[in-house]
């Protein structure tokens, strides 16, 4: 994807909404891992393949698409369950992207206030967070324990968003999957996007504002980038 510079025809941005998974801590392929594990062990043969493309999703829509099954059936329970037992297990092996602390902390130093808005239950989020060494940044933050649905539906985001106190319009989402781009978009949130996931191409990102190789991509080009305090780049796909 290209960002093309056009105009300053976009408003300042005064609220940041993070996605953690994929965008602040290397943790997709823990939950692809996760996932496929917790199938296999109740007799369910989901390829990886079919399961990263779904990374991204919170649990009551992923079993849905990969299953069939209702997140809240006792089978879906039980899955759920499992996948979050086997993840808890990998936290200790998961580290951050480089750059993550430096980019909120440039952030913040804009005037930016942060708000996590994740599909990640509170029980995984707080260890992410902590492994990202970015609690003491954030203003807020949001959990699928806060929507009655998670990404690729707004709900996250609107509660995020309640959280923040800023129009649709003057908040960009910081976020690395087509579910991220999805949801922030019915919420009239636009999204900058990130390759470090590494389970979408940019052709399945799409309709994000802007497409980075992670957090100190972003960094580095900050002062080009949506989020620049004098910004004159307005960005389209």
């Amino acid at each position: 994807m290209k960002n093309d510079v056009l105009t300053a025809d976009r408003p300042r941005y005064r609220g940041v909404l993070l996605d953690v998974d994929g965008t602040l801590v290397d943790s997709n392929h823990a939950h692809v891992d996760a996932w496929v594990q917790a199938f296999s062990e109740n007799g369910y043969d989901v390829p990886r393949e079919k399961v990263g493309k779904l990374i991204g999703m919170g649990g009551d829509n992923l079993l849905p698409v990969a299953l069939g099954l209702d997140k809240e059936s006792a089978e879906g329970k039980k899955l759920s369950e499992r996948h979050t037992e086997l993840f808890k297990e990998k936290l200790p092996s998961l580290r951050a992207f480089p750059g993550v602390r430096q980019l909120l902390e440039r952030i913040r130093d804009d005037g930016l206030d942060l708000v996590v808005a994740t599909s990640a239950n509170r029980d995984e989020l707080d260890p992410l967070l902590e492994i990202a060494g970015v609690k003491d940044l954030l203003d807020e933050a949001t959990s699928a324990d806060d929507a009655e649905s998670s990404k690729p539906d707004p709900d996250i985001v609107h509660a995020s968003l309640d959280r923040l106190g800023c129009p649709p319009e003057e908040t960009v989402m910081l976020g690395d999957t087509p579910y991220d781009v999805e949801a922030a978009g019915k919420a009239g949130v636009r999204v900058i996007a990130f390759r470090c996931g590494g389970l979408f191409t940019d052709e399945e990102l799409k309709g994000a504002l802007a497409i980075y190789d992670g957090p100190a991509d972003l960094l580095a080009r900050y002062e080009e980038s949506p989020l620049a305090p004098a910004a004159v780049e307005h960005f389209r796909t």
